[in-house]
């Protein structure tokens, strides 16, 4: 058995509201939310690979905080690994480069009015417990 490639998303936080990003490719996922983020490359730390990942994808300065408990499986060999993310002071506002359309900064009252892609629902549950945020359940 082949070791899982690691794909890591970020739980980017601002004032309260956590960022969302709607994919539109490929096909089969696209108009569907997830949490921002992308593979780890080999020899790559996954906190390094988030930082790039936010700047290829979003345009943005980040540092990577924790990783949030827990590993969510995704197409194999993929599993995803969420990371709490902070926006760097002077970092530009996030737009959709690669791979989304649209981004949307949910407040705890939007984060279940949102189509997210089903391997990231219960990721995005740990997340929001683990942070203790305080928002609706789906």
């Amino acid at each position: 058995m082949t070791e899982p490639i690691v794909v890591v998303g970020a739980a980017l936080f601002d004032g309260g509201r956590l960022l969302a990003a709607r994919r539109s490719a490929p096909a089969e996922l696209a108009g569907r939310w997830e949490l921002p983020g992308g593979k780890v490359e080999t020899g790559e730390a996954p906190d390094a690979a988030l930082v790039r990942e936010l700047r290829e994808e979003l345009g943005v300065e980040v540092e990577s905080g924790e990783r949030v408990p827990g590993e969510w499986p995704l197409k194999p060999p993929y599993v995803l690994h969420v990371w709490t993310a902070r926006l760097l002071p002077g970092s530009p506002a996030p737009k959709p480069l690669e791979d989304h359309d649209e981004l949307r900064w949910l407040t705890a009252d939007e984060i279940w009015r949102v189509n997210w892609l089903d391997q990231d629902v219960p990721a995005v549950r740990r997340t929001l417990a683990h942070l203790g945020f305080e928002g609706h359940q789906a």
